[in-house]
């Protein structure tokens, strides 16, 4: 097919190409990358373009490879190695203690900030910790869901700042 005819025929079919390149990427700019990345491939070997096939088919086919490609390049470039102290004791016949005086110490620390939660919080908070569900909770209190649901993130990010880290 010559070239001038192929472009043209390349230009009709590109409108279907968006949509695709969008559902596959999730983002409009990494579509407007992936659909230009998918012509610019069909343009350079436009020779293998077999006349009479599904140019459609063909462009979907060369979009769907373009994009698989990507996305293992990303995955191989996120991936980072870990080589830790604790690949080196794997077979080794150590093995690590807990200490119970720190999580004694901790626990305690956690039981006095939720000793300290206003008394609108602390219900709702420990029911949940307990178990219940926020559907429950929310019966046992008598008090709408969502308020329920925003009193526990409320005690949840008090106790955060409250309680340290290490």
């Amino acid at each position: 097919m010559p070239v001038p005819e192929f472009t043209q025929a390349l230009t009709k079919n590109a409108e279907y190409l968006k949509p695709v390149a969008i559902t596959l990427t999730h983002d409009p700019q990494d579509a407007n990358d992936l659909l230009q990345e998918t012509i610019f491939r069909a343009l350079a070997h436009s020779d293998k373009y077999s006349i009479g096939t599904n140019l459609k088919a063909w462009l979907y086919i060369i979009m769907r490879n373009v994009f698989i490609n990507d996305f293992r390049k990303r995955v191989k470039r996120n991936v980072i190695p870990d080589y830790s102290a604790e690949d080196l004791l794997f077979n080794s016949a150590q093995t690590a203690t807990a200490n119970t005086a720190i999580s004694t110490i901790r626990i305690k620390e956690i039981q006095a900030a939720i000793a300290k939660l206003p008394g609108i919080l602390k219900a709702p908070f420990v029911l949940y910790f307990q178990g219940f569900k926020y559907k429950e909770i929310s019966n046992m209190l008598d008090e709408p869901l969502g308020t329920i649901k925003s009193r526990i993130h409320f005690a949840r990010k008090l106790l955060r700042a409250q309680v340290e880290r290490f």
